[in-house]
């Protein structure tokens, strides 16, 4: 028989409770509850900013869309930079090492595809155990050979890279771009805003191993940079930088420079440099290494000076080409300091003094005009003044206010001492000659049109300079080396000695050449320096003219000038050297 159980024979069991109690224990259950409702209430719906705002700094991302950077073209189209796909590097080191012995294994191949020794990659990896970046702009076909590996913790994004067909040849025009594919020389940098455009943007959410899980919001594309499209013509730049390299070599010289000008348009069709360097490698690089020298040295012109006094004095109308001027006995004193000609040449013409590079001729007919018409004529085509051209560093040279001119100043001035100007200025003073008596600006950029040029000479002026530059590369001048196979060319010599602090140095000198052709309609300016020829001769006649001729006879070529002429070039057994 079964027991039966009275619970009310349990003291605690037979105690009555009071009923406010249980009402009270529900009522912290409902206000508990409650509570906790009014606060999700008030944190999803009502006060959510602050933690939507945390939500989105641990899992929301602003990724940038990278417009392609716009390219670097010549004047026929040739594409001298481009943008490139490009896979960069990137590790969460923390998960590297959460990888199984056979994925770590894979490490040394990892290291070999991106060309970095083991132990750098391991450094690399022991920099940051959430982030660290391995190696950029790697080959987007490299980049695919390492997501094949599968390495946990190795992630990868794509990212642009700068190419530069052309390499050395047209570094110093083109300049380079930073690892953030930004300029830093050069065109590049000149049109950093064109080229590099707008970068797009794109909201998304991400999780911890930095995968997009969702997209949040519109997408904003971006604007690609534009092409800009150089007056440079890429054969022409190449074949000129191969012969200033060739000649520098040949002359152990310290390095040289080439300026090729379209003698109508003022457009640059080659601006070479050696020594130079290679623009997709950015390793060692030194200042001395980037200047573009034709544009941002200055240097003492020397005799390429004397076209620009004769023409000041033919202008004044005091002279005429065949007035007679006495170099007897081939020097000079003015004020206490003596000007010498490297031979006593006599009575010549003012042609001869061109043709023979007479300083003693030359300081003659400066004594005759007065300073400020020097300054003037200088100034007006371009000396002592910043070159009005998209390029950065461009140099403005030296050229002093007139009124502080001492006589013996004028008369070196004359002749292309105590001023100073780069090849580029030196180069667009001579279209004065080429485009019957005006001066046009010099650009980098193709033209559409024709620019508008400055009158400071007559034409007959003009003419009458170019005869002159043509019977001093002709026999009995100083530049006979400058002459070329089918056109005629007229040109100036020059040899300066070389300014080191404030004094000149012994036996250091800068070789100058510069002329245009064919003579009697000029299409090209071509502006040659050779610095510091150490193998026997420096004269400007020797080294500078070749380099002149073979450059002026491609370039006439490319540009499909026909030939003017039928004959060799005459060159005397021993050409007259310029006086310095």
């Amino acid at each position: 028989m079964r027991r039966s159980l009275a619970y009310t024979s349990s003291p605690l069991l037979a105690s009555k409770t009071p009923a406010w109690r249980s009402k009270f224990v529900m009522g912290c259950i409902v206000l508990a509850f409650t509570g906790l409702a009014v606060r999700a209430a008030w944190v999803q719906v009502i006060d959510n900013d602050f933690f939507q705002r945390q939500g989105e700094v641990r899992f929301a991302r602003t990724l940038e869309l990278s417009a392609n950077r716009g390219r670097i073209l010549d004047r026929n189209g040739l594409i001298l930079a481009s943008s490139v796909p490009a896979a960069s590097i990137w590790s969460i080191p923390e998960d590297v090492e959460k990888n199984t012995p056979e994925d770590l294994a894979k490490l040394p191949k990892l290291a070999k595809l991106m060309d970095m020794p083991l132990d750098q990659l391991k450094k690399k990896l022991a920099e940051d155990k959430s982030f660290v970046w391995v190696k950029r702009q790697l080959d987007w076909d490299v980049g695919l050979q390492i997501k094949a590996l599968g390495i946990k913790g190795i992630y990868q994004t794509r990212e642009y890279k700068r190419q530069y067909p052309e390499g050395e040849a047209a570094a110093h025009i083109v300049g380079f771009t930073n690892v953030e594919d930004k300029g830093q020389e050069g065109m590049e940098l000149a049109f950093e805003k064109d080229l590099a455009g707008k970068p797009g943007s794109r909201r998304v959410i991400k999780d911890r191993l930095g995968r997009v899980v969702d997209g949040v919001g519109e997408e904003v594309p971006p604007i690609d940079g534009r092409d800009i499209q150089l007056s440079v013509d890429s054969k022409i730049q190449f074949f000129a930088y191969q012969k200033l390299k060739e000649q520098v070599l040949a002359h152990k010289a310290v390095g040289g420079t080439v300026v090729v000008m379209d003698a109508k348009t003022g457009e640059l069709l080659a601006l070479a440099n050696y020594p130079s360097f290679n623009p997709s490698n950015r390793k060692h690089l030194t200042g001395e290494q980037l200047r573009n020298r034709a544009i941002t040295d200055v240097f003492e012109p020397g005799s390429t000076m004397k076209p620009i006094t004769v023409g000041i004095a033919l202008e004044s109308g005091k002279f005429k080409p065949s007035t007679i001027v006495d170099t007897t006995p081939g020097r000079i004193n003015v004020t206490g300091s003596t000007i010498s000609d490297t031979h006593n040449y006599g009575v010549l013409t003012v042609e001869g003094v061109i043709q023979k590079s007479s300083n003693v001729g030359t300081t003659k007919i400066s004594q005759q005009l007065t300073a400020q018409e020097m300054w003037e004529t200088f100034s007006a085509v371009g000396f002592g003044q910043k070159p009005q051209i998209a390029f950065p560093g461009a140099a403005s040279g030296r050229l002093r206010p007139y009124k502080t001119w001492r006589p013996v100043e004028q008369a070196t001035m004359s002749y292309g001492y105590g001023l100073s100007a780069s090849l580029l200025q030196m180069s667009r003073s001579y279209t004065v000659f080429s485009n019957g008596g005006k001066v046009i600006p010099a650009t980098m950029l193709k033209l559409d049109r024709p620019p508008v040029g400055v009158p400071v000479f007559s034409e007959k002026t003009a003419e009458q300079v170019r005869k002159m530059l043509a019977l001093a590369t002709g026999p009995g001048g100083t530049g006979q080396r400058a002459q070329t196979v089918g056109y005629s060319v007229g040109g100036k010599s020059g040899t300066a000695r070389k300014q080191v602090g404030k004094s000149y140095a012994q036996g250091k000198y800068r070789a100058w050449f510069t002329g245009m052709a064919p003579i009697e309609d000029p299409r090209v300016i071509v502006a040659v320096m050779v610095d510091e020829p150490s193998n026997g001769t420096y004269y400007g006649g020797t080294v500078a003219a070749p380099v002149f001729s073979t450059v002026v006879q491609q370039s006439l070529r490319l540009l499909g000038v026909a030939p003017d002429m039928a004959v060799q070039p005459q060159i005397v057994a021993n050409p007259v050297e310029e006086s310095l």
